[in-house]
């Protein structure tokens, strides 16, 4: 089968690359397709890649798979949104916009929300496999366990700690908290990690790396992996960021100062002067290990590293079942929307 990875922003490559390896395991034929944006980022050498539609629109691919929300409708093949992030309490989440035929969800949290509206609407399916950019962390295991012991020898820590704000002017954390991660960097006790958005405002930037600069023990992380991260890290501290469901599902602590979510399920502050206290409570105590289970089984119960395969598995049974769509019956809203997303005059 032909295939399309369908890329408009950064973060569809870590999600995308488990879902490639498979593909090229199971001899199916594949293209990249990403936005003049990330030329300069695009990491894989050596790898079919275009930024023209009208390339896809030769290709006539069997199947377009995309992390973001929407994909052009007059591209041949059967369109699976696959996500780009676990917080379903984000805005938009649960926002059907009618651009594609399948969506592989990530846990019985997402299915059960998508079903109720696949029973509204009678124009797509739902079927649940996991999230491929998860699989990265049963990869490499060893590795990183081997780093971490190394990295804590070398400072004469007990643990490693990642501060990881979301960039948002109105959410983010990070001029706030600077006071307490260089408090927690005193100590002496933590490797404390650094990354950030590449959006984030770049007077927090300046003030982090200052921060790397006069402390050992703090190491400002660039580049876009964070996967690395997160399993060298045994506790989180952040803010309303989609990166704190990823790495509870590794079932560890999570910290946040001023989350907005409805339902918190980890330890979250809205007082300053408490980030160096909590850190030893959810080190020792670890007081929210029920809650995380419960988010773990609900929004990503799967730990096999195999979830790219499940959803290739799942795309060729449904085609076996049901054929390449050939087209999406789209009000001439969507329509007009997408031609202009992508330039297109008809």
């Amino acid at each position: 089968m032909k295939f399309i990875l369908f890329c408009q922003n950064a973060y569809s490559f870590e999600i995308m690359k488990p879902i490639k390896e498979v593909l090229k395991t199971r001899g199916h034929t594949y293209i990249w397709f990403i936005v003049p944006k990330l030329e300069a980022l695009f990491p894989f050498k050596n790898e079919p890649v275009t930024q023209s539609i009208a390339e896809l629109e030769s290709y006539k691919s069997d199947v377009i798979i995309a992390p973001g929300n929407e994909v052009p409708h007059y591209l041949r093949g059967l369109k699976v949104q696959i996500f780009h992030g676990l917080a379903g309490e984000k805005k938009g989440h649960f926002h059907i916009r009618h651009y594609f035929d399948l969506y592989l969800t990530q846990g019985p949290f997402f299915t059960r929300g998508f079903n109720k509206l696949k029973a509204r609407f009678k124009n797509f399916d739902v079927i649940e496999t996991g999230w491929s950019k998860l699989d990265a962390y049963a990869q490499n295991k060893q590795e990183i366990i081997l780093e971490r012991k190394k990295l804590l020898q070398k400072h004469e820590a007990s643990h490693v700690l990642l501060y990881a704000p979301t960039f948002s002017p109105s959410l983010t954390s990070a001029g706030v908290l600077e006071p307490e991660i260089e408090q927690l960097a005193k100590q002496g006790k933590y490797v404390i990690n650094i990354k950030f958005h590449d959006l984030m405002d770049e007077k927090y930037i300046e003030a982090y790396k200052n921060l790397a600069s006069k402390y050992e023990n703090i190491y400002f992380k660039e580049g876009r992996n964070i996967i690395e991260q997160f399993m060298l890290a045994d506790v989180l501290i952040s803010d309303t960021s989609s990166v704190i469901y990823e790495f509870l599902l590794l079932d560890k602590p999570v910290i946040t100062f001023g989350n907005i979510n409805k339902t918190i399920q980890w330890d979250n502050y809205t007082e300053q002067g408490k980030v160096t206290e909590a850190v030893y409570k959810n080190l020792t105590k670890d007081p929210f290990a029920k809650q995380r289970a419960e988010v773990i089984a609900e929004y990503h119960p799967y730990n096999d590293g195999r979830s790219s395969e499940r959803m290739i598995d799942t795309i060729e049974k449904f085609i076996e079942e049901n054929g390449v769509p050939e087209k999406r019956n789209l009000s001439l809203f969507r329509k007009y929307k997408i031609n202009k997303i992508f330039n297109r005059k008809s």
